[in-house]
């Protein structure tokens, strides 16, 4: 089963998107915003990935937070700001085969479905 998480109007996932369909790639797309996230998924991205690499810093809604919110982040702090916002979260996050790739690059994504 290979699941798509993202937000729809986000331009990265949307080429994700358009790209997984052109190459017939059968998936599911999930909306962070729409239907949530669980907990337990972030966890185990954080796991795979680390929060550092999750935490999208260059977006607006992490920039828009006070510093205090910014500064002295750690896995847990960071988790808690992405569970309530899951616009900082890097787009799209892909889950395939118990595999999680982060972002989108079509050489990659041609490399895991040919």
């Amino acid at each position: 089963m290979i699941t798509l998480h993202g937000i729809p109007n986000c331009d990265t996932v949307k080429k994700a998107r358009t790209w997984l369909s052109d190459h017939h790639v059968v998936h599911t797309f999930r909306d962070f915003r729409k239907d949530g996230l669980d907990p337990a998924l972030l966890d185990s991205w954080i796991d795979r990935l680390g929060w550092e690499p999750l935490l999208n810093r260059a977006g607006t809604t992490f920039r828009t937070l006070p510093e205090q919110d910014r500064a002295e982040l750690d896995r847990v702090r960071a988790t808690a700001l992405m569970m309530a916002q899951p616009a900082m979260i890097k787009r799209p996050v892909l889950v395939h085969d118990g595999g999680v790739e982060l972002g989108f690059k079509p050489e990659r994504y041609a490399a895991l479905f040919g």
